[in-house]
């Protein structure tokens, strides 16, 4: 009930091959990678996109920002 060893990865993997086949197998990994690699650019342009608003904001604000005192 522990962790899994090298032999139950390798068998695994084995019924995996035998299930989905090479040709599938290969062409899903190829769609998982580009997954990845689409939701990390969405994730990088989201930051940068939050970033030039901010900018934006700053760049709006008035350079002298005094309180009243009441």
């Amino acid at each position: 009930m522990g962790s899994m060893s090298p032999i139950h990865w390798l068998i695994v993997l084995l019924v995996v091959l035998l299930v989905f086949g090479p040709k599938r197998l290969a062409s899903l990994g190829k769609g998982m990678g580009e997954g990845i690699r689409s939701f990390r650019e969405g994730i990088s342009g989201d930051a940068d996109r939050q970033a030039q608003d901010d900018k934006a904001i700053d760049k709006d604000k008035p350079r002298d920002q005094t309180t009243p005192q009441s």
